[in-house]
């Protein structure tokens, strides 16, 4: 029982000795560190490993600092530049005394700085300054400064010069962001944090920069919320254009999708597919995943097939009268299941307008035309007593398909708009974002100037910029 434990640490004792000799004979030898394992370091690294009490394993590693300290200042001696920068390297990580690395880099530095000739590099600076040639390549005033202080940290002539370039950089970010241009005053202001993130001027102008891209995230929303899904889209890819990631920009593009998709079915529910696939394709490149888009792309294909049976279901002219009626009928059992104008081809209305479109003169198409009215006028107001706003939604819809100029539609518009209000309030005080977001959409869609619209969307707006 006792044998095996025994004959582990003796071995193990052994393999940590040998390394230890092994570590202690590179050193000797200058192999101070070797990718293979075989250099001082390695060796003593591995020593320790296998004993962590070993303290000549620890001693061996500051050794081996030492020694490498040594080497730094020997290759220097023999102007060896990279072997010094290696070596000195090689002692840091190493935790060698801070004093001693300063010193070997500081020296360095200074052979360096000789070598690559500072006088010429700041020569070649001042005449790419004075060309106008600022940055953008590595031959441009910026980048040959940077290299002059990489070498020389308290070069006062390139922390002169960079100061002022970089207020100059500065300066233009700022008219840019004052002529609209974003992303150009983006790229500016953030190279001046690349390149001295401590610049006395940098908060303001990074402060000015969020004011920027503030008033364009409003005017996109004022853009939406008008129905002008161009430019909202444009403003909003201004705002991304400048900030990468933005969730409130990238929120509003979403939005001008589900807005884009609903024309879509709206046009599709028309037959008029040119327009229907125009804005379905615009809502497919902003939101390709979108729920909104796969139900607008949905509701294409059946119109289509709905159109397909209508026009297949055109009646000879013996059959005229007959499939008139029919199409009349149809409509009756549409309206009592409540379809009035969803889904395409099969509503009511879609009924109603088929047979319009066979006898628009008829009097009994205009007859059903006139009932359906009142019908759904009263379908509004029992679908809101209901609290049904959706169901409600479809009825305004069809009110207003079949009766545009009626004076009434505006009261009953406002009303269902602000019943959207009122539900977006408390799903939003229950945290769910996105129907608080999808009430919004549907309130402006119906009446901008509702009562505490304003106020909802500010909210809402609030809450997706995780204000709170």
């Amino acid at each position: 029982m006792l044998r095996k434990p025994i004959a582990d640490r003796m071995w193990q004792g052994t393999r940590v000795q040998a390394l230890l000799d092994q570590g202690e004979e590179a050193i000797a030898q200058g192999k101070l560190t070797a990718a293979d394992g075989s250099g001082a370091r390695q060796r003593f690294e591995a020593a320790l490993a296998l004993d962590n009490d070993r303290s000549e394993a620890r001693q061996g590693l500051a050794r081996v600092g030492a020694a490498a300290i040594a080497q730094a200042r020997a290759a220097l001696n023999a102007n060896d530049l990279d072997a010094a920068r290696q070596a000195l390297l090689l002692a840091r990580q190493l935790q060698v005394p801070r004093a001693q690395s300063d010193a070997v880099a500081a020296d360095l530095r200074k052979r360096q700085a000789t070598a690559a000739g500072v006088g010429a590099l700041i020569a070649r600076a001042v005449a790419a300054r004075d060309a106008g040639r600022l940055d953008g390549d590595p031959d441009a005033a910026l980048p040959l400064f940077q290299r002059v202080l990489a070498l020389q940290p308290d070069n006062t002539i390139a922390l002169e010069a960079r100061e002022d370039l970089l207020s100059d950089q500065l300066a233009q970010a700022r008219r840019a962001l004052q002529a609209g241009q974003l992303a150009d005053g983006a790229r500016r202001i953030g190279r001046v944090r690349e390149l001295d993130p401590g610049h006395y001027d940098l908060p303001d102008a990074t402060a000015e920069l969020a004011r920027a891209l503030d008033r364009q995230r409003r005017l996109a929303d004022a853009e939406l919320r008008r129905g002008r899904l161009e430019r909202a889209v444009a403003s909003y890819q201004a705002v991304l254009a400048a900030a990468p990631g933005d969730a409130a920009a990238t929120l509003g593009l979403q939005n001008v999708a589900t807005q884009y998709a609903q024309r879509a079915r709206r046009a599709a529910g028309d037959f008029d597919f040119d327009a229907a696939s125009a804005d379905l394709a615009q809502a497919r490149a902003l939101a390709p995943q979108s729920r909104a888009v796969s139900e607008a792309s949905g509701a294409i294909a059946r119109a289509h097939r709905s159109q397909a049976r209508l026009e297949a279901a055109a009646p000879a002219s013996a059959q005229r009268q007959r499939r008139i009626q029919a199409l009349l009928a149809d409509a009756q059992r549409a309206q009592a299941r409540g379809q009035w104008i969803e889904p395409p081809g099969e509503s009511a209305f879609d009924k109603l307008r088929a047979a319009q479109a066979l006898a628009p003169d008829e009097p009994t198409v205009r007859r059903a035309a006139q009932r359906l009215v009142p019908q759904v006028q009263r379908c509004v107001s029992e679908e809101l007593s209901a609290n049904r706003v959706r169901a409600a939604q479809a009825c305004l819809d069809a009110w207003q398909a079949l009766a545009p100029g009626d004076s009434d539609l505006r009261t009953a518009r406002r009303q269902l708009a602000m019943r959207w209000i009122d539900i977006g309030n408390e799903r939003l005080g229950a945290g769910e974002l996105g129907a608080a977001n999808e009430a919004l959409q549907r309130a402006r869609g119906l009446d901008r100037s509702a009562p505490g619209l304003d106020a909802f969307a500010a909210r809402v707006v609030h809450a997706r910029t995780g204000g709170g």
